[in-house]
């Protein structure tokens, strides 16, 4: 290994330990909890050292969404090499939205934070295209599976529709349920006591609205969300189960 090679490496390992710290802090406090003073007495590095990889805490907060949003990329692109109908793959990447909420419930929490303007607008023009790329692949493999169902005759759009648009209706679901999954403690005083369950049956009745085939009145859809999650993520139902 060279000596710049291992440069690298270090400070990696580094901006590594620094997030890992950052997160319970972050998760138990929220903005104002994450403390520079109170991480840096948590390491073995100087405040300079820190301010190095991170220049404010903003910058912390946007690196640690992009970590989870990293992790959601790979779960979505492994979800769409799921083998069955466009209709089951869309499913598929249904069931690798909901697992990475439970893999990751604080995700919501740390995103809502950084999309505030005032926090936004510190974050570094690099780290906010890191961010929006991460979105727009996640959103770019929901496209290509909507543009395969078009394709074989599973969907037809009217004249006026286009693929972006039910990408967005899906997405818009997709981060309103989950966002309130995730950050909301009074569901059960709602009547709301299975969340997950219902925000399936709702995307659902979305997909069977627009006439993706074949409808939920043919297919066990829940049955494929079980299928997907042994078959496919085998190893992060695991961890969720711990």
């Amino acid at each position: 290994m060279s000596t710049r090679e291992r440069k690298q490496r270090e400070i990696q390992e580094r901006e590594a330990k620094i997030l890992e710290c950052a997160r319970p802090l972050f998760i138990e406090g929220g903005y104002n909890g994450l403390n520079m003073d109170r991480l840096t007495s948590m390491l073995d590095y100087s405040k300079g050292t820190i301010y190095n990889h991170f220049s404010c805490k903003e910058e912390i907060i946007i690196t640690l969404a992009i970590q989870t949003l990293e992790k959601r990329l790979a779960m979505f692109e492994k979800a769409s090499l799921f083998q069955g109908t466009s209709r089951e793959r869309i499913a598929a990447i249904g069931t690798a939205a909901e697992l990475f909420v439970k893999l990751y419930p604080d995700h919501f929490r740390v995103e809502q934070t950084i999309r505030l303007d005032s926090i936004w607008e510190k974050t570094s023009e690099e780290r906010r295209k890191l961010m929006a790329n991460c979105e727009h692949r996640c959103m770019g493999v929901v496209g290509g599976i909507v543009r395969d169902a078009i394709a074989q005759g599973d969907l037809q759009l009217g004249e006026n529709a286009t693929p972006e648009e039910i990408v967005f209706g899906l997405w818009s679901l997709s981060f309103g349920g989950y966002s309130i999954i995730a950050t909301s403690n009074s569901l059960d005083e709602l009547g709301i006591s299975a969340p997950f369950e219902m925000l399936r049956r709702n995307f659902n009745r979305f997909l069977d609205g627009i006439q993706w085939q074949p409808l939920s009145s043919a297919v066990d859809y829940d049955a494929v969300f079980d299928r997907v999650s042994e078959e496919v993520f085998g190893n992060e139902l695991q961890q969720i189960s711990v």
